[in-house]
């Protein structure tokens, strides 16, 4: 038995590259260290978009990340690094031949409804997570969790796998630990109660209005050091709102009458006018990968060549000025990974990557036999950048001479839309940066993800990655993968963005790592 370390997923110099090309992982509004401790009576978020759900184990809805991580842990998360590291386990061993993943809970971490988490609560959370999630579908299958006794759980798998701790570490569908009682009352339609162990605590939500919580006044906080996701956690406001505010002009107009203290997602053609107002501050948030989804599971794109044809015409570089305004917000890149992601960046394929051939595109089309067939495109209007990549895609493909359809909704019907196989053929997204490849559940048969992808090979490159001794090996099957990628087509890989968040100046410690952190954050009178 081997006491675990953290295991770095991506090198140190990733948050030191960031801050130079103006694209961080984590930036601070002010110096985290210096917090006073004060509590502030409320922060309010003005944000893009209502979240289908709170329960994340059920969506991998951007909406559901951002807030429902300040009510809800796991038993591991990532630091500023993306280190895995322990969060409600307190240590964690791993067996000699790697099927054993022992987690030892930190005692009298409090649930919000005042109950203590137990060895029965994680293996009630967890199992369910397993079989739910697309993370644990895909990764998972053959594993248990079994309660060892009450602070010790552990996790038995059919065979060892080198990123098992990177899934658990899930930052989109945390793997949230919820009391026992009500997981075994969930259903399909999610868990009926939200409560779980973090700063803040659920308290109500006003539909098309806000989402409220109010400081945890019994969170039990780690010893360890802030760090991203991890360590010490302290709430310092008592009543944290999130505001659904669609329209970008109104989130602007009440962060600079103060009626917001944080927006979430900046038009980046208002940029330059908020950055002459002396009393806000922009926050330049680590970037996503735009994508358009294809449908493999019925409709014209059933076709590996359709799917190819798109991706052989398509001007890349116009469509993501066309979401992001300026060559400074985004870059053009064949890697799936993210370019500081120094373990897994990879150019292979990029042959196929930014081809921008239309007469290539003309002829494959003819080739796959298509003959005027209706292509929906779904994007959600809440969110300008992708809503700006459907309305150029579309332009573009409509040139090209295929019968292309706009289908615009907000964010919550898109997301019940997309889930019909019937409702559309490509679906405009964007992922925030993964941890491992494994994440991207568009990759994954198994993990039975909105586009449904057909792709067998796919999956036995990931199992592949898992089964390697080492990085290098890894890394290795990962460029066959990408290779294989862009041979199978799941997605488009249209470019990598940034985003910004616009803060009031009298926010003290604000951070962001994969969606906004707010606690160890408070309002300065």
């Amino acid at each position: 038995m081997k006491k675990w370390m953290p295991l770095s997923l991506i090198s140190a110099g990733l948050l030191v590259a960031c801050n130079n090309d103006n694209s961080s992982d984590v930036t601070e509004s002010t110096d985290a260290s210096s917090t006073n401790n004060a509590i502030a009576e409320e922060l309010r978020v003005g944000y893009p978009a209502q979240p289908e759900s709170l329960d994340p184990y059920i969506t991998t809805a951007v909406a559901t990340r951002d807030i429902t991580r300040h009510f809800y842990e796991a038993l591991v998360t990532i630091n500023d690094d993306f280190e895995v590291v322990p969060m409600l386990a307190e240590s964690i061993e791993e067996s000699d031949d790697g099927k054993t993943i022992t987690f030892h809970l930190r005692q009298g971490v409090l649930f919000h409804n005042g109950k203590e988490m137990i060895a029965e609560d994680v293996v009630a959370s967890m199992e369910r997570w397993k079989e739910t999630t697309t993370q644990g579908r895909s990764n998972l299958e053959h594993s248990t969790f079994v309660e060892v006794d009450d602070y010790t759980v552990e996790l038995q798998l059919d065979e060892s796998s080198s990123i098992i701790l990177h899934v658990l570490a899930e930052v989109v569908q945390i793997a949230a630990i919820m009391p026992k009682e009500i997981v075994d009352e969930a259903d399909g339609t999610g868990v009926n109660e939200y409560v779980g162990t973090g700063p803040f605590e659920f308290v109500d939500w006003q539909t098309d209005q806000h989402i409220h919580m109010q400081r945890f006044e019994d969170y039990v906080p780690s010893e360890e050091e802030a760090s991203g996701l991890s360590g010490h956690k302290e709430a310092l406001i008592e009543n944290l709102y999130f505001e659904f505010v669609t329209d970008s002009s109104t989130r602007i107009a009440g962060l600079q009458t103060g009626e917001y203290d944080v927006i979430i997602t900046v038009p980046l053609d208002n940029a330059d006018q908020l950055e002459a107002q002396p009393d806000v501050e922009l926050v330049t948030a680590l970037g996503s990968l735009q994508t358009g989804i294809f449908n493999e599971e019925e409709g014209v794109f059933t076709d590996p060549l359709m799917r190819q044809a798109v991706n052989t015409a398509i001007d890349n570089q116009a469509i993501m000025l066309g979401a992001y305004v300026s060559e400074e917000f985004f870059t053009l890149d064949a890697g799936i990974m993210f370019e500081d992601q120094v373990d897994w960046h990879s150019q292979a394929g990029e042959e196929h990557y930014f081809q921008n051939d239309p007469d290539r595109a003309l002829e494959m089309l003819d080739e796959a036999g298509y003959d005027g067939e209706e292509v929906v495109i779904l994007v959600a209007r809440d969110y300008d950048s992708l809503y700006n990549t459907a309305v150029v895609l579309h332009q573009q493909l409509e040139e090209l001479g295929m019968n292309a359809v706009l289908e615009v909704t907000d964010w919550p019907t898109y997301l019940e839309l997309s889930e019909d196989p019937s409702n559309f053929d490509i679906a405009i997204t964007s992922f925030s940066t993964r941890l491992i490849p494994h994440q991207y559940p568009t990759l994954s048969k198994r993990a039975a993800y909105v586009g449904w992808t057909k792709s067998e090979e796919l999956d036995r490159l990931l199992d592949e990655i898992k089964e390697q001794p080492t990085q290098e090996e890894a890394f290795e099957v990962f460029e066959e993968l990408q290779v294989q990628f862009y041979e199978d087509m799941p997605m488009l890989n249209i470019g990598k963005s940034s985003g910004l968040t616009g803060v009031r100046s009298n926010v003290q410690n604000y951070e962001d790592l994969i969606g906004p952190i707010l606690w160890n954050t408070t309002i300065e009178d």
